[in-house]
């Protein structure tokens, strides 16, 4: 059913990019679902192109952003229970890239603030709940292969096809350092930032033998660390734990998962081991930390994608004891947002609001996204006009009166629609929920 090597993960649900004819669709799943999918189970489609990456927002595990070579961006709210139909009406529409859009991410801590990558070389900060777009930056000549913010989301790093890695400052709209060439070879780089603040980056040797490297971006003269792994082809895609400091590495058609933990000691990136099994895999994706299960000493959830299944991976430290394991789970990034849009924008900073593993995955209630328009409407040079600001001399007095009937008929057509969707929702929430 996939043709992708994008997968999504949250503590709620897998997201898997598929093959649908008329457009671009995803697949979302929830994780409790086992066995074989339907072929008609209901997808989430409105895309009138490919389906390039998706997103799950950090801070509702009920949103989802996706891209595509349509050009534009969308967010999607997935509800709890399994649909009837596809869906098809997203949150919001992002319109400003000119080319196909290949990457799209949330910001760490600040609620509602998204980015996107397009193939016109632009990176475009959006704020959803109002659906207009922040800043545009024009710094990358070419195409970008991946973006990464750091911790706080004050900043982010990219890798390019000019074989640059930049660190760039949203808000001051500018690379602030940049390294030509941090692994020699020619083929795609990766590059994520570190709890500490470091850059770690995976690439090739002139060689072509695959490299990692740590790299300090107040001083790109020199690595902190560069390790030479092997000859395979595969780009390697890291996923970083900051709570461990690990780092897992999966690479396409691989049939391993190798990982490291960074510490500040020499040699600063160690080996720890390898999961190899016998299938090669054609994605991954990490689940949130939060996701995990601390009644099993499990401290990663990897789920790798084969041709026709998805597999969990899950990484755990033996332990004898039953108890809850305080050195394996320190406080980690819950789903509240630790700044509002407007705050970050006027130049705030804070890091992930922390919460404790100590009692599990508890899923917070759901919410629902609210997009206000106001600020979109505002910019387009059409308004309209109240019926109480027309000018009733300039219309027969029978066909206004016929015009104000209409809309006050229309008027109570809705309401009794949205009473009846309320009532539905209500009894069909209530059947979820296992109350009825």
């Amino acid at each position: 059913m996939s043709r992708s090597i994008v997968r999504q993960i949250n503590p709620k649900f897998l997201a898997v990019i598929v093959e649908s004819s008329g457009g671009g669709a995803f697949l979302v799943l929830h994780l409790s679902k086992v066995g074989r999918v339907d072929k008609n189970y209901p997808l989430v489609v409105g895309h009138s192109g490919p389906v390039l990456d998706i997103d799950w927002c950090p801070h509702n595990d009920n949103i989802v952003a996706s891209c595509s070579e349509d050009t534009t961006a969308m967010v999607w709210q997935i509800p709890d229970h399994t649909p009837s139909r596809p869906i098809s009406e997203p949150i919001v529409v992002l319109e400003g890239h000119s080319k196909r859009v290949g990457i799209i991410k949330w910001h760490p801590t600040a609620r509602n603030i998204l980015l996107t990558a397009g193939g016109d070389n632009l990176i475009i900060i959006w704020n959803v709940g109002t659906g207009e777009p922040l800043m545009t930056m024009d710094d990358h000549p070419d195409l970008i292969y991946n973006v990464s913010w750091n911790y706080n989301g004050s900043l982010f790093c990219t890798t390019c096809k000019d074989r640059r890695l930049r660190v760039c400052d949203p808000r001051k709209n500018e690379v602030v350092a940049e390294r030509l060439s941090p692994h020699e070879g020619i083929r795609p780089m990766r590059a994520i930032f570190t709890k500490e603040g470091n850059i770690f980056t995976t690439g090739f040797t002139r060689m072509s033998q695959r490299e990692l490297g740590l790299w300090d971006p107040t001083n790109f003269e020199e690595p902190i660390a560069l390790l030479e792994l092997d000859t395979s082809n595969g780009v390697l895609l890291p996923f970083y734990d900051p709570d461990t400091n690990i780092v897992y590495l999966s690479g396409k058609g691989d049939s391993s998962i190798r990982y490291f933990e960074i510490t500040e000691e020499p040699p600063y990136v160690h080996y720890i081991s390898t999961f190899s099994s016998k299938e090669p895999q054609r994605g991954m994706g990490f689940m949130p930390k939060r996701g995990v299960d601390v009644s099993k000493c499990e401290i990663a959830r990897l789920y790798k994608l084969h041709e026709r299944k998805c597999e969990p991976i899950m990484m755990t430290v033996p332990r004898k004891s039953d108890l809850f394991q305080d050195d394996l789970y320190p406080d980690t990034a819950g789903p509240e947002p630790a700044l509002e849009p407007e705050e970050w924008m006027d130049g705030r900073d804070a890091d992930p609001i922390l919460v404790s593993m100590r009692d599990g995955y508890v899923p917070p209630k759901s919410r629902e996204l609210k997009v206000a328009k106001k600020n979109v409407l505002d910019t387009r040079p059409a308004t309209r006009r109240s019926m109480s600001v027309i000018d009733g001399s300039s219309l027969p007095p029978q066909l206004l009166e016929k015009l104000v009937e209409e809309i006050q008929n229309l008027k109570a057509t809705v309401l009794s629609q949205e009473k009846r969707i309320c009532d539905l929702e209500n009894k069909l929430s209530k059947y979820t929920n296992g109350t009825v």
